[in-house]
Formats: structure tokens, C-alpha cells, sequence
């Protein structure tokens, strides 16, 4: 199971999330609206959660309802 970035991402993309992945897996571009989570490298540690200012990483299995489709995005965004 992997984390995931959602909505609340949006706009923000504070990056001290990717300051604390020990495997490097949340990756964006200054073009890209948000950060994503790349799901076959996450290894489930879930230091980067804390990290997010805006509350927006969720384990796989928690990801609220109205953001359901980030899942899908975050996968994805890794497929490009």
C-alpha cells in the first residue's frame, strides 16, 4: 500500500514532504499543479504525512471520498 497526495496539494506544493522520503519517491515539476507519490517506490513509511502543511497525503486505503480519483492522478502522473 502506498500513500497518496491529494487535492489540498493544489497550488501549494511545499516540498517538505520530499525533504523527509527516505526513498525519494514524491516527485513535480514546477509546471505540475501538485506533487505526486510514485506507488511502486513508496515504501509505506509515512514520514512524509506529518510533513504536509496542508493535510494532504493519505495511506491508499484512507484517501477521502471526494478524492478518490488522486489515486488514479498519482499513478498516473508516473506513466507520462
Amino acid at each position: 500500500m502506498a500513500y497518496v497526495i491529494a487535492e489540498p496539494c493544489i497550488g501549494v506544493k511545499d516540498k517538505s514532504c520530499v525533504a523527509v522520503c527516505p526513498v525519494d519517491c514524491i516527485h513535480g515539476t514546477d509546471e505540475d499543479e501538485m506533487l505526486y507519490i510514485q506507488p511502486d517506490e513508496c515504501i509505506d513509511c509515512g514520514a512524509c504525512v506529518p510533513e504536509c502543511p496542508v493535510s494532504a497525503i493519505f495511506p491508499l486505503d484512507q484517501v477521502p471520498p471526494q478524492w478518490q480519483s488522486y489515486i488514479q492522478k498519482n499513478a498516473d502522473y508516473f506513466k507520462k
